[in-house]
């Protein structure tokens, strides 16, 4: 880490357990979806959330905005949602004192730091592609004109798992452009009680703001000043090439993948596992984040062909064979 002021890096590094410690004011469990999600902004990705309605995807990432002071839209994807709806539209102006006309950009809601595309797969391809467009240049470009979107800059999209029907499912490319695909589950029993009891009482928590976004942007930085020892990189490329039925050994892969990951999905797997190691208060990369950030990172980069269907077989189940098959070492 040359040429960084180590003092005020470990400072905002020690700072991450108390963003947790805030948004648990609001969000009861569910800390594996944040950390998750706080790894997606550290490695200056975008991610997909999945979840069942009902499981406060909104609060969440509403929270954890609030705790970073950062500007939060939230946009409901719709079958008749345009891409103007989303990137903005030109108007139509008159200057008051020479008459003249002009064209002014109405900034949409994209023009935010965090960004929720709630049901992202509810709207047509067009504007899918549009968002994703915006998503991977950082920039907005109407009429000619480029107009940058902020930094940081976030979008958290979500899907719902259950109803499938007037739905536009991503191509399997425009997956690819999201860092992580996080699943949000159910509760515990004890989480969903004390989520009742605090939801329909008088209890009214609020996260303080731990991080700025400058402060964010210093520790997206830091996150590629992250070590990561070179047979860690020699396991993560071997690892990404098993997925590939092609190159694989594996009996999984080979029954069950008809694509396996491109070169994006290790580069995704080492810089998540670079913020994992941030998260955790260290400044190396271990075999357990590679491990635990091997199913978000390729779940959705896995095309399982028909048999995988048939036999009730998923993309974590396939990822679970190939860990198996390929131990990882701390040290060769």
């Amino acid at each position: 880490m040359e040429n960084t002021d180590l003092t005020a890096y470990k400072e905002l590094v020690g700072r991450i357990p108390q963003l947790k410690t805030e948004i648990a004011k609001v969000i009861v469990g569910q800390e594996s979806v944040i950390e998750e999600i706080i790894i997606t902004l550290l490695a200056g990705g975008h991610c997909l959330l999945e979840g069942v309605p009902g499981l406060a995807k909104t609060l969440m990432v509403n929270s954890l905005s609030q705790g970073m002071d950062l500007n939060f839209k939230r946009i409901q994807f719709t079958p008749d949602l345009m891409p103007g709806d989303i990137l903005g539209t030109e108007i139509l102006e008159e200057d008051h004192e020479t008459g003249k006309k002009f064209f002014q950009f109405n900034r949409g809601p994209i023009f935010a730091n965090m960004v929720l595309a709630d049901e992202i797969n509810r709207t047509p391809p067009k504007t899918q592609a549009a968002l994703l467009e915006a998503m991977q240049e950082k920039i907005v470009t109407y009429g000619g004109q480029q107009h940058p979107l902020p930094v940081p800059f976030l979008i958290i999209a979500t899907q719902n798992p259950i109803e499938q029907a007037g739905t536009y499912p991503l191509p399997e490319a425009q997956l690819d452009r999201f860092l992580l695909y996080i699943k949000l589950g159910y509760p515990s029993e004890q989480e969903e009680l004390d989520v009742l009891e605090r939801t329909t009482g008088t209890y009214s928590g609020k996260p303080e703001v731990v991080f700025t976004g400058r402060d964010i942007q210093n520790l997206q930085k830091l996150t590629r000043e992250v070590h990561i020892d070179s047979h860690l990189l020699v396991y993560i490329n071997k690892l990404i090439r098993a997925t590939r039925p092609d190159d694989s050994k594996i009996q999984s892969v080979i029954d069950y993948v008809e694509w396996g990951a491109g070169t994006r999905a290790g580069q995704a797997l080492i810089l998540c596992s670079k913020a994992r190691a941030l998260v955790k208060g260290r400044y190396a990369v271990t075999p357990e984040d590679i491990k635990t950030l091997a199913y978000p990172v390729l779940r959705h980069r896995l095309s399982l062909h028909f048999r995988a269907e048939a036999e009730n077989i998923h993309a974590d189940a396939v990822i679970a064979k190939i860990l198996e098959a390929l131990p990882i070492h701390a040290s060769k």
